[in-house]
């Protein structure tokens, strides 16, 4: 493949630039970006456009164009034989240790996360390619601060699943023809480039998890990107394998379509419950009070128009053929507080038994202490068996009604949720600035997501005039105070020096734009990415 010259790298340089940004990999990079980027732009306009749509009228249908398509007898390609059993999958960032960990769990399949559990600093972006190319070449080895080593045990090793970045977000690191290029396909062609004959040579293929999708065209513009990726490296058509995120409230209605535009690649759809709950509130965030949700920790599975998305998911992979995942229990151990880690597993196995019972065929955890647990629970459903695909829930029947049902969920807004909204949001958002996605707030697990729900929920608690508990309503100066609260009860914790080494000032000014500004920005990481250590 022929180096190309107008791609430039305006990323510092940083550990495995060598090994990961060589000629023929960016040239590769660049040939995707040229061709589907313009695709990728008119999904971003047809994102804004559609959701005015449904603003104006607070209504989403089942697509009557496509009827055909949900009535049809069909099936996705047979799953490989590696991704047939994924009773556990264990979710994290790339960085090198987090890799050894995730590999060494005993958990069926490990989602490599480029997207909302890592910050992408150019050292992330480029360290996590060369992380999964030592791993599937087992080579992979680190030593800590403190002299602890850390190296692969287990074999074989878990399939890796690589979520790439949502289309929304570009590489400001990398030029192509002088304009940033699409971080998905870098994420994804980075990673194919290096490690597609790889990973088929060691009896696996390469494997994807796709975020964010709002329909089924978007996921027509995956499958083009991957029968091309394919057919440039001479790799045989279908050996890509990509499980969905429904994680949109438009893509819960277009899941059938999903599944049929990537049926040659289609291998599941995820519960991803948490970017779910953001995007009810994103797309609704302005209708009225009707759409309004409760704190976002009293919002569970059980809530009814919850119920009726993963039961319709699962529904409707396994009549096509797919496996349907699970989402992630936030909850973590904390192996120096027993009483904080038996309630963390109360909760993460009942969260597990609700969704193995439901038909689920697997889910995840985001800790490895969580990963006997989530085995146990499924392996009480599955015994010997890889998955319950076989299990047709033919008792199934979700309306549009159904799935819109948001005034029907428990629970009320509260002042200690609005409070816990703000400290998550600062707390996640410093350390993001700083490089670290997936952080351990209040013994929960937060990511991207998580910190989406709490910022938008305080948007629109501002807009809609929510009243707290306390009889109090929410406005832009109750907000403002709140958070100055928090920056005060910070600078206390961590004392002077601490406090101003970080960067939680600079967090205090992206959360107040994205959770108080005149206009919603779609996503907080498109601010906070302009002002990341890198």
């Amino acid at each position: 493949m022929a180096t190309d010259a107008s791609v430039t790298i305006v990323g510092p340089a940083v550990l495995g630039g060598a090994e990961v940004l060589t000629p023929d990999a960016l040239a590769f990079v660049a040939d995707l970006h040229r061709r589907f980027a313009a695709g990728r732009d008119r999904i971003l306009a047809d994102r804004v456009r559609r959701r005015a749509e449904i603003a104006g009228t607070g209504r989403l249908d089942f697509l009557p164009d496509t009827a055909d398509v949900r009535a049809a007898d069909w099936r996705v390609a047979p799953a490989p034989a590696d991704l047939c059993d994924r009773r556990v999958e264990i979710t994290g960032p790339t960085d090198r240790k987090m890799t050894i960990n995730a590999l060494n769990s005993g958990a069926q399949v490990w989602l490599a996360d480029f997207e909302d559990a890592s910050a992408p600093i150019w050292a992330n972006v480029v360290g996590g390619q060369l992380n999964l190319t030592d791993a599937i070449e087992r080579r992979i080895e680190f030593t800590s601060a403190e002299g602890k080593q850390y190296r692969l045990t287990g074999d074989p090793l878990p399939a890796i699943v690589v979520r790439p970045r949502g289309w929304h977000l570009d590489e400001r690191h990398l030029l192509v023809d002088g304009a940033p290029a699409v971080g998905a396909l870098v994420d994804f062609g980075l990673y194919f480039f290096h490690n597609a004959r790889r990973l088929i040579a060691a009896g696996s293929g390469p494997y994807f998890y796709l975020p964010k999708l709002e329909g089924h065209r978007e996921a027509r513009l995956w499958n083009d990107v991957f029968r091309h990726a394919q057919q440039a490296l001479g790799i045989p058509t279908g050996t890509i394998r990509a499980t969905v995120l429904i994680e949109t409230i438009t893509a819960a209605f277009e899941m059938d379509e999903i599944l049929f535009e990537l049926r040659e690649h289609a291998s599941g759809l995820n519960a991803g419950r948490w970017d779910y709950l953001f995007s009810i509130i994103k797309t609704f965030r302005d209708a009225g009070s009707g759409f309004v949700l409760p704190d976002r920790n009293s919002v569970t599975m059980t809530a009814p128009m919850m119920r009726s998305y993963t039961d319709l998911l699962v529904a409707t992979c396994h009549r096509r053929g797919a496996v349907a995942m699970g989402g992630m229990a936030a909850f973590i151990p904390n192996r120096h507080e027993p009483e904080t880690t038996r309630a963390a597993l109360a909760k993460v196995r009942a969260d597990k038994e609700r969704e193995a019972g439901d038909g689920f065929d697997g889910s995840w955890v985001a800790h490895p202490d969580l990963v006997a647990v989530c085995r146990e629970v499924f392996d009480v459903v599955l015994g010997d068996r890889p998955n319950q695909v076989d299990r047709q829930r033919d008792d199934v029947k979700v309306t549009a009604d159904d799935l819109l049902d948001i005034a029907a969920t428990p629970g009320t807004v509260t002042e200690a949720g609005l409070r816990n909204n703000i400290a998550v949001g600062l707390r996640y958002v410093e350390a993001w600035l700083r490089g670290t996605g997936a952080v351990a707030i209040f013994n929960l697990m937060e990511d991207a997501a998580t910190a989406e729900i709490a910022r938008s929920q305080v948007w629109q608690w501002v807009r809609a005039g929510t009243v707290l508990d306390t009889d109090v309503v929410v406005t832009v100066d109750l907000v403002r105070g709140l958070i100055a609260e928090e920056i005060a009860a910070l600078r206390a914790e961590l004392g002077a020096d601490r406090f101003a080494a970080s960067r939680y000032e600079v967090a205090r000014e992206v959360f107040e734009e994205v959770a108080l500004g005149a206009s919603y920005v779609d996503f907080l990481t498109l601010p906070a990415y302009q002002l990341l250590d890198d």
